[in-house]
């Protein structure tokens, strides 16, 4: 199966898929594809694993995406700008990962809901109380905002990140929360108040742009615009009516 990602910051991964060889992704990641692509939506894994999914913030469905008469193409992007990557997952290890981290993957693999062990990173986490799990064997691809920045923490070795910023990690990496010390740096320091915590071993990916801090530093310009546009419309009626 091959592949290519292109784009800088906005990337898609396009895949080339032969008869007998299958993809499922994300519903809504696909771009574009040839004619002789067949794309399905199916519950895979059953009821309860797509009861899972929708309790982890995502679709009860997958969609799974198969060749006609020849080899064919399918390509996918996130939902937000950012970088593609391509994980290598191995018989007898796993990589959890954010729920919105999943774009794409070989059917071999297997995507199984994560909870967290600890009731610190369940509430306080960036990712939430649900994960996704990749298992099996092959290739699944993963997207996050901004570039992706990795480390192979080496056993014991700790990596404070801040919440929202970590997109996954080797099954064999400890995570939890910690609150930041000091009251003054807690709520004046502007990291928030509880950092990620990583120890090894093993490898974390990180991303460079955290969707949420995106969100909330454009959130005073969609104000801004909105009440132009509210006091346009407001105007605008007012003058009707004066005309009428």
């Amino acid at each position: 199966m091959e592949y290519k990602i292109s784009g800088d910051n906005l990337q898609l991964v396009t895949i080339q898929i032969d008869p007998g060889e299958k993809l499922f992704a994300e519903a809504g990641s696909m771009v574009y594809q040839s004619g002789n692509i067949n794309m399905e939506a199916k519950m895979r894994g059953g009821l309860l694993k797509g009861i899972g999914r929708k309790f982890a913030g995502e679709t009860m469905f997958l969609t799974e995406f198969t060749s006609a008469g020849g080899r064919g193409m399918v390509s996918f992007g996130g939902n937000a700008p950012g970088t593609i990557k391509p994980l290598e997952i191995t018989s007898g290890k796993e990589f959890i990962v954010q729920k919105d981290a999943f774009l794409v993957a070989e059917n071999s693999i297997e995507l199984s809901v994560a909870f967290q062990k600890k009731l610190g990173a369940a509430f306080f986490g960036g990712e939430g109380f649900i994960l996704e799990r990749l298992g099996g064997k092959g290739t699944v691809w993963i997207h996050a905002c901004g570039d992706f920045v990795e480390f192979d923490l080496k056993p014991e070795q700790i990596l404070k990140v801040d919440t929202g910023s970590v997109v996954g990690w080797d099954g064999t990496v400890t995570y939890d929360i910690q609150r930041v010390k000091g009251i003054k740096t807690m709520f004046f320091g502007g990291e928030g108040i509880f950092l990620t915590t990583l120890k090894g071993p093993g490898k974390v990916i990180l991303q460079s742009l955290n969707l949420g801090n995106l969100a909330t530093a454009l959130s005073p310009f969609m104000s801004q615009r909105s009440g132009s546009s509210g006091s346009q419309s407001v105007t605008g009626a007012l003058i009707g009516g004066l005309t009428r």
